[in-house]
């Protein structure tokens, strides 16, 4: 889930008390249409682009989920997407795939080649789309979005990005990607909670109606017209209805943290601990899934694998001591963020020596 740092949990915390609980009292129809303004406005700052192109959704997975229904596939095409990716990418194509109207084509990770260059390699003439992680969550591969976008373009290819695994770690111009869909959750690196999440769409997806349109999505929501579809102008229209406040205000107050800090310092105290990290533990027979000086190694996701343990057992171990790791494809995922800092690495170290 990640930490929620002070000013966040401030913020959220003086909503729910001063406006929250007190239903409309101090929150008007005008103020309500208006309260995702900010928020609009810290990301455009954050991920770059155009503000317009920017959604505020209730998950990342409300947006992935319209993909298909977006970007619908012509019959016998194939869809290409990671086979270890995060499944909220592949699910909703793997709905179509029960209905007969597309074919998956898997994509295998592996450790001695780069997974851009294999996902460019697979495109041929039935490839419609490609859905990814902007970086794997179990492995911390980061894919090359612009070199990607550059191949689909050439091809004819739509393209779908999740960047949940990276936004507010690494530098990432979101709003400068030319993709069809990208979208991160405000969880994680971002600093916020569950409940609300960030997306940018292409110029001509703001010109669609949205496969899901919700009573948010119109011009001017509280005039209640339940007889016509009308849409507000922007990403705005794919923001279906009443979501979590209390987690926009949040994720708000986290991304003007970021903004303060810098993603860039963010990224480079990742890379410090992970190089800490990895040097500690190799002693001990732990090697991380890439190298780190690979191109596609993302600091501050580590993937370390062991050929002689089993993983649940160190992640329960490491957990009687405090130290909270993931299991990720068989392999212990460290997840580097700005609270962590040298002695946390000494920690983890200390006790995978004593595993």
């Amino acid at each position: 889930m990640g930490l929620i740092g002070q000013p966040a949990l401030d913020a959220m915390h003086e909503f729910l008390e001063v406006i929250g609980r007190h239903g409309n009292l101090y929150m008007s129809d005008d103020d309500e249409v208006g309260f995702l303004e900010a928020l609009i406005d810290r990301a455009s700052r954050l991920f770059g682009g155009d503000a317009r192109r920017l959604a505020i959704l209730s998950s990342a997975s409300e947006l992935l989920g319209q993909a298909p229904f977006v970007l619908p596939p012509p019959s016998q095409v194939s869809v290409m997407v990671v086979s270890s990716d995060f499944p909220a990418i592949t699910r909703p194509w793997l709905r179509l795939v029960e209905q007969g109207k597309c074919h998956l084509d898997f994509v295998d990770e592996s450790p001695e080649s780069d997974l851009t260059s294999d996902l460019i390699a697979h495109i041929d003439e039935r490839t419609f789309l490609i859905a990814v992680s902007h970086v794997q969550y179990a492995t911390g591969t980061v894919i090359d979005v612009p070199r990607l976008q550059a191949a689909t373009a050439a091809a004819g290819v739509r393209l779908v990005i999740d960047a949940t695994q990276s936004a507010g770690a690494i530098k990432t111009k979101i709003g400068f990607w030319d993709v069809d869909i990208v979208v991160s959750s405000g969880y994680k690196w971002l600093g916020g909670h569950g409940g609300v999440a960030v997306g940018a769409l292409s110029p001509d997806l703001l010109q669609e109606t949205p496969p899901m349109p919700g009573w948010m999505g119109s011009p001017t929501p509280f005039d209640f017209d339940a007889t016509r579809l009308r849409l507000a102008e922007g990403g705005r229209r794919y923001t279906q209805a009443t979501m979590s406040y209390i987690s926009v205000v949040g994720l708000t107050a986290a991304i003007d943290q970021l903004l303060t800090v810098g993603v860039e310092k963010i990224e480079h105290h990742a890379e410090r601990l992970a190089h800490k990290l990895v040097d500690g533990v190799a002693a001990y027979g732990w090697q991380p899934f890439r190298h780190l000086d690979d191109p596609a190694a993302s600091p501050h996701i580590v993937s370390l694998g062991h050929q002689d343990h089993k993983l649940g057992k160190v992640s329960n171990r490491l957990r009687d001591v405090g130290v909270v790791c993931s299991n990720r494809g068989g392999r212990l995922r460290v997840s580097l963020a700005p609270y962590n800092d040298e002695n946390d690495i000494t920690a983890l170290v200390g006790a995978l020596a004593q595993v």
